[in-house]
């Protein structure tokens, strides 16, 4: 296998474009395939977004929900580079090992909790009100 960084020397315009595209789609598959984390933050999203799409908000409020989404899912993306990057060097115990992957897991921890309260904040009010048969204001 060649070193992507060696085959995308000299690379311009599409070439380069559709080189990193194909590492985009590589990490992509690497992460479904091998990343539960992954692939249970995109259900949560299959389920979120279509929920989101329907709900009588503002465009501007539905965008803050999808995009809270989506930053999980990156942030998310970050943590597992990150942890196989460690797990690259050493498998072995060691302090900042551990200290690394658990602050990846604090900033997924992180990105849950404000992703959350967007759909508390945003998506709270107008399902309770759906649900408790209260007329909208």
């Amino acid at each position: 296998m060649t070193d992507p960084a060696t085959e995308a020397k000299g690379r311009r315009g599409l070439a380069h474009f559709a080189a990193a595209f194909g590492y985009s789609m590589a990490g992509f598959r690497h992460a479904l395939r091998h990343e539960a984390s992954v692939r249970q933050e995109l259900a949560v999203c299959l389920v979120l977004v279509p929920v989101a799409a329907v709900l009588p908000v503002a465009a501007i409020e539905r965008l803050v929900l999808v995009c809270s989404m989506g930053l999980v899912l990156v942030v998310e993306l970050l943590n597992s580079a990150l942890e196989a990057a460690v797990d690259r060097i050493s498998l072995e115990r060691h302090e900042l090992a551990g200290r690394a992957k658990d602050l990846g897991s604090a900033a997924v921890f992180t990105a849950i909790g404000l992703s959350s309260l967007c759909w508390v904040v945003i998506a709270g009010p107008v399902l309770w009100r759906v649900l408790s048969g209260t007329p909208a204001p």
